[in-house]
């Protein structure tokens, strides 16, 4: 076995619930109620994260993109004090300094527990504009730059730009220095207009994992939320991007690999048996095509072909040609390409390309522990707490089960959401060090 990391950081999903249509019409309840409550049993269960989730364009996957995840954490920040806020937010659409002012607000709102996931979206165009969804290659092109903003002006308030002084903070306007960007996506004179942070800069997240996206995310992440349905990808995924981030310098601690683990559990064998049987029984295989046909990248006609056949290799696309998620049809692809027919394609298309797993809480502890003792996770997405069932599997089941085998820890270790997640120090800051700044 590896030698003991970090303790494995957990994160619970807080948007996309259907009830918050319910919570909609209803003038007495907020579309935040059933968020709270999964906020405030993350934070009794010792849960080190929430994330939100986003999509931009209505319908595309249910109620997932209805609320804006920026806002509806600032708002979880004000109920909740040790959980970290991790809000999805595209760079595809937005520009870089409103980005640092408003993940630079939440860091300060939430004392220290904001954390950005970047993506560069495989949709919503039609919404900012007239115009394609730009190439996976410009959008990546357009992140980097954003995020080299994003950090430049958060780091623009230098160490002693703002001290404790007798009785009120004292500002050396010197030390808030313009970053003077200029670019070829964007053109920011800076300095940011808001303090610096708590945590100097949120904990940034990065979600991609085509050659584009393990490229921005060994430049920049310091955490990578990934699709590894198998232990080898896994393997084979952390190696590959750990590798490209030594050599940017990065050291070989970074990023930290994020997964989303699918799970459906049963007190016993039996029990997990049915549950799955009975979960592949339920399947709508019309609307399964459609969905399958989104992870080969939307522009694959399955509605024609048997179910129990494989697909011809003519309609599997190459990932190159896709100008959406790239990831997704590399992990399809293969999948295809193994034999599996068209109808356990649509099965495996339910988790979209997800890790899954089915088992007692003792066999997935085991499935959880063979990754983290191989050191190819370190954060992973506990069940949706809103539902009751999953949320008492997780809170009696599976977290103590983790914690008895020393994987999960049993306490939060620091006042912010970097100091939670051990995360190796932050690059220096240029400037003059001044006893008692930053």
């Amino acid at each position: 076995m590896a030698d003991r990391r970090r303790p494995l950081k957990t994160v619970t999903g807080v948007s996309g619930a259907a009830s918050i249509y319910d919570a909609a019409i209803d003038p007495t309840t907020s579309t935040l109620a059933s968020a709270i409550e999964i906020a405030k049993t993350a934070e009794a269960n010792k849960i080190d994260g929430l994330f939100a989730a986003d999509l931009l364009s209505f319908g595309a996957q249910g109620a997932i993109g209805a609320q804006e995840p920026l806002i509806f954490l600032a708002a979880l920040s004000a109920v909740t004090t040790h959980v970290g806020l991790i809000a999805t937010v595209t760079t595809t659409f937005h520009h870089p300094f409103n980005l640092a002012r408003l993940f630079g607000t939440l860091d300060h709102v939430s004392n220290g527990r904001a954390a950005w996931n970047a993506v560069t979206s495989s949709l919503g165009e039609e919404n900012y504009s007239d115009l394609t969804l730009p190439s996976p290659e410009e959008r990546y092109a357009r992140a980097a730059e954003s995020l080299e903003v994003v950090n430049a002006l958060f780091d623009s308030w230098k160490p002693g730009a703002l001290v404790q002084g007798k009785g009120s903070a004292v500002l050396d306007p010197s030390r808030v220095v313009p970053i003077e960007h200029r670019g070829k996506y964007f053109t920011v004179q800076g300095p940011l207009n808001i303090p610096s942070l708590p945590q100097r800069r949120p904990v940034q997240f990065q979600a991609g994992q085509s050659a584009g996206g393990i490229e921005l995310g060994a430049c920049f992440a310091e955490v990578v939320f990934t699709s590894l349905p198998t232990f080898e990808d896994a393997v084979t995924y952390t190696k590959t991007i750990r590798a490209r981030a030594a050599e940017l310098g990065r050291g070989d601690e970074l990023p930290l690999i994020f997964s989303s683990f699918h799970a459906t559990y049963g007190a016993t064998e039996a029990e997990v048996d049915r549950l799955v049987r009975e979960a592949e029984e339920s399947t709508d295989f019309d609307a399964g095509r459609t969905r399958l046909a989104d992870m080969f990248g939307g522009d694959v006609d399955f509605s024609e072909l048997p179910l129990d056949r494989p697909i011809p290799e003519s309609l599997i696309p190459d990932p190159s040609s896709v100008n959406r998620r790239r990831g997704r049809v590399e992990i399809f692809g293969k999948l295809a390409a193994q034999g599996k027919t068209l109808r356990e394609l649509i099965i495996a298309s339910r988790d979209t390309g997800h890790w899954a797993a089915a088992g007692t809480p003792e066999h997935l502890a085991d499935a959880i522990a063979e990754r983290y003792d191989a050191g190819v996770l370190d954060v992973i997405t506990l069940g949706d707490l809103a539902d009751p069932r999953t949320r008492d599997f997780v809170t009696n089941g599976l977290l103590p089960e983790l914690r008895k085998r020393g994987i999960v820890g049993t306490d939060y270790v620091g006042g912010t959401f970097r100091e939670n997640l051990e995360l190796p120090p932050l690059p220096t800051v240029s400037g003059a060090l001044v006893v008692g700044g930053e």
